[in-house]
């Protein structure tokens, strides 16, 4: 079960000719060759970008810097409330949803 032979690969093409038309193969190569050719100019376009960015990086000087400002310490407009309280606010909000999305409790199950 190894490689192809010629006898398997010609059977494999007359194939792809009655599957596609012999009309469309011509379009789907040119197509194919157009995308490979534009997938290589890029690629040799990104390799001299790379190239460009490495020779100017040892070109250039390096110069000290000097050391950063640390940005201000900008204090919460309002605390963080303990977790107790969230815990107490988040059992509100949802003993009022709840009571909102049940309606009151009606004697609809009356046995007679």
């Amino acid at each position: 079960m190894g490689s192809l032979g010629p006898t398997e690969l010609i059977i494999i093409g007359l194939i792809v000719i009655l599957l596609f038309g012999a009309k469309k193969l011509p379009d789907t190569a040119r197509a194919l060759g157009q995308s490979l050719r534009l997938f290589k100019k890029e690629t040799q376009k990104l390799r001299e970008d790379d190239d460009d960015k490495a020779t100017v990086v040892q070109a250039e000087t390096v110069t000290p810097q000097p050391a950063p400002v640390p940005p201000a310490q900008i204090p919460p407009a309002t605390p963080t409330p303990s977790v107790e309280d969230r815990l107490r606010q988040l059992e509100e909000e949802n003993a009022k949803l709840r009571a909102t999305s049940q309606p009151a409790a009606q004697p609809s199950d009356k046995k007679n």
